[in-house]
């Protein structure tokens, strides 16, 4: 697809160096191959739903698209034309266009190129509907092929990386990004109805927080300051918005994590937060609940799905499952009353790989939880996490070694995070001190120490649930890797040759 050098053994040149001397000759005949404007008229999608009428009262009309398909017999050309509303084949006749444009077309256009067509809409005898051709223009002219239309691309990282061509000639992907625009469309229409006010926070961050996770660092050369990209969805200046007296806000954008890549991760995605201000994690879960269902329907208009070895029904009632109970049950360790000790050796047992480096009995229990949940279908919340790995949930009043947190469970995932936020200044100011020790001592993800947040709360906060939900929720839904449901997924530079 790509040979754009000359084959020393027979001379030919690649379809490439052809394809760039027709460009040389159009210039030369005073044809402009890259014009900015089109007197197009109609989207094809139009002419195709109003083709009868049109088609009766025999109305000239202009469309324009890119050529995916071309069969010459002699006088007459048939060829398919797509604009991304819909593809109509177009018919060239020697004797209806003249033999001028007739010839300039057979010599010069090739599949891949964008053109603009005049003409009136006609059935053909095999009962197609067609685009009779009384003039054409070219738009664009195509230096590279296509691949060939029944293959296609079939390297899983060439589609990746040339995603353009991969939506080009897979409906599946269209159909993915649209469907993608109608969940967080929706995720946004849900939260407004439920008297949400949507906010943008800062993506430029003095300190990351929100979030267990190693931010990408950057330097800002008007202030000459060290930053980073923010690793939540404005958590803590949301909650500083609950501080300032605004009831309930939340927040769309992207967020950046300087981490592992795998299905369920990337490292740069989007986020949706919302903090609600005199609620808590129970009001939290039932709305978090009814948001699910709502999204869910209004972009797959299905609330059962088929995910991975899992049959999950979101329409059924949510089911709790209880932290410690999960993990005691399945591996025998009472994450509340153990130690580093016994967690990594169960951790070995069960040949769970994990990093070594600024390990510690947060990382240890975490790591235990996320080989147990794989096995749970869901739909439900999981409920009861210990407060080590919760420093912004609020202590659960009749067990202070757990907190008022809520993650919802969807086939084996976490797909989201809640809490009734921490709100007491100076247990806060505590908790970001071990945090702090914790990332001294080498764990990158341990949350940093954030003061300007710790006084905002000496202000005063009401008691607020916080809750954020990323992509991973669409990319489960659709079986499918983070990766593979990100239009333009970050990829290793490829090699070239010099």
């Amino acid at each position: 697809m790509e040979n754009i050098k000359k084959n020393s053994s027979d001379g030919r040149i690649s379809e490439r160096e052809e394809r760039i001397k027709k460009l040389k000759e159009l210039i030369k005949l005073g044809i402009n191959p890259y014009p900015a404007k089109t007197k197009k008229t109609h989207q094809i999608g139009d002419v195709l739903s109003e083709f009868e009428n049109l088609k009766k009262n025999e109305k000239n009309i202009c469309a324009a698209g890119r050529l995916r398909g071309i069969r010459a017999h002699g006088n007459l050309t048939f060829a398919n034309l797509n604009d991304g509303s819909g593809a109509i084949q177009i018919v060239l006749s020697k004797k209806e266009i003249g033999a001028e444009k007739y010839k300039l077309f057979v010599k010069f256009i090739d599949v891949g190129d964008f053109i603009e067509v005049k003409g009136k809409c006609f059935v053909t005898h095999k009962g197609e509907k067609s685009i009779l051709l009384t003039d054409w223009g070219i738009l664009t002219k195509s230096l590279r092929p296509l691949p060939e239309k029944w293959h296609g691309i079939k390297d899983e990282e060439e589609k990746l990386r040339k995603r353009y061509l991969d939506i080009i000639f897979n409906e599946e992907t269209v159909d993915m990004i649209k469907k993608k625009a109608v969940f967080w469309n929706s995720c946004r229409e849900f939260m407004a109805k439920k008297g949400f006010l949507e906010v943008e926070t800062p993506v430029l961050e003095i300190t990351a927080g929100g979030a267990d996770a190693r931010p990408f660092a950057t330097h800002h050369n008007a202030l000459d300051i060290d930053v980073y990209l923010r690793i939540s969805m404005g958590e803590l200046w949301q909650k500083r918005l609950m501080v300032a007296g605004l009831p309930k806000t939340f927040e769309i954008g992207r967020q950046f994590r300087n981490e592992g890549m795998d299905a369920e991760h990337s490292q740069d995605y989007t986020q949706m937060e919302f903090y609600w201000a005199y609620a808590d994690y129970q009001d939290g879960m039932k709305l978090v609940e009814e948001l699910y269902k709502y999204v869910a329907k209004e972009t797959f208009g299905v609330l059962k799905f088929k995910i991975g070895k899992f049959e999950v029904d979101l329409g059924k009632k949510w089911k709790i499952y209880n932290y410690q109970d999960i993990v005691k049950k399945q591996t025998g360790v009472d994450v509340l009353n153990t130690d580093i000790k016994e967690v990594e050796k169960k951790l070995r047992q069960l040949k769970v790989e994990y990093n070594k480096k600024g390990f510690n009995i947060t990382r240890a229990i975490d790591n235990l939880w996320k080989y147990c949940r794989k096995k749970i279908a869901g739909p439900g919340f999981l409920t009861g996490v210990p407060v080590t790995i919760s420093p912004l949930a609020k202590k659960n009043d009749e067990n202070p070694k757990i907190t008022q947190r809520f993650q919802p469970i969807i086939a084996g995932s976490e797909l989201g995070n809640g809490y009734s936020e921490l709100n007491d200044p100076l247990e806060q100011a505590a908790r970001f001190g071990e945090q702090q020790k914790l990332r001294e001592a080498g764990d990158e993800e341990a949350q940093m120490y954030d003061h300007e947040f710790v006084e905002a709360l000496e202000y005063g906060m009401p008691p607020t649930c916080g809750f954020g939900m990323s992509e991973r929720v669409f990319s489960i839904l659709m079986d499918k890797s983070m990766r593979e449901c990100q239009i333009f997924p970050l990829m290793k530079p490829k090699a070239r040759n010099s």
